[in-house]
């Protein structure tokens, strides 16, 4: 934990960044980028899914790719300047949706096969962390997956690392997930649960 910052990340830190920049992380370029929506999609079990969720969903990049896979996908994020660049994106989609949504202060209603939560994560405070995966488990079905993809690198600005909440979620094992996939490169982590 990052004893500096120790609240989650407000929305407005998002805002600013997009302000400045549509996108900041280099989604839509960056080869770093590529190779691990490459290694998410393909860590994927099932070649379907009745209905997916992805908090974090940023500019769509990667919503884009997952919804190939989803009969309805739910993809929510705390900027609208970010959502409004995906709905761009993906608005010829007809099995996506979008929300803006502050998990875990919001958490939509709906049961979910997948829920993927990449790059966001470490946004969290310790206890908002806690919170999510309490609505991540009660919001996913038995045998349904949950995808964890996260950078590992130290973030100044960041409340957690990247390994600090893979190794909660780890924490949940054997009796509420079920750890299937495990993957470490260079600069980021993915791990596969599956819900008990």
């Amino acid at each position: 934990m990052n004893p500096s910052q120790s609240d989650s990340l407000p929305p407005s830190y998002f805002d600013k960044l997009y302000t400045e920049n549509l996108d900041p992380w280099r989604f839509e370029t960056s080869e770093y980028e590529a190779n691990k929506y490459a290694a998410t999609i393909a860590a994927l079990p099932k070649e379907r899914y009745r209905s997916a969720f992805e908090i974090g969903g940023s500019i769509g990049v990667l919503t884009e790719k997952l919804q190939q896979r989803c009969d309805s996908l739910l993809s929510v994020d705390v900027s609208k300047l970010a959502q409004d660049r995906a709905k761009e994106r993906c608005q010829h989609l007809s099995n996506v949706k979008f929300q803006i949504l502050r998990v875990p202060a919001q958490y939509p209603d709906e049961i979910f096969d997948l829920t993927l939560v990449s790059e966001v994560g470490y946004y969290w405070s310790w206890e908002d962390l806690k919170k999510s995966q309490q609505y991540i488990l009660e919001h996913l079905e038995p045998g349904g997956h949950l995808l964890l993809v996260h950078w590992t690198l130290y973030a100044r600005d960041y409340p957690l690392s990247g390994d600090e909440v893979h190794d909660s979620f780890l924490e949940l094992t054997p009796n509420k997930l079920r750890h299937l996939k495990g993957q470490r490169e260079e600069e980021y982590r993915l791990d596969l649960f599956e819900r008990v």
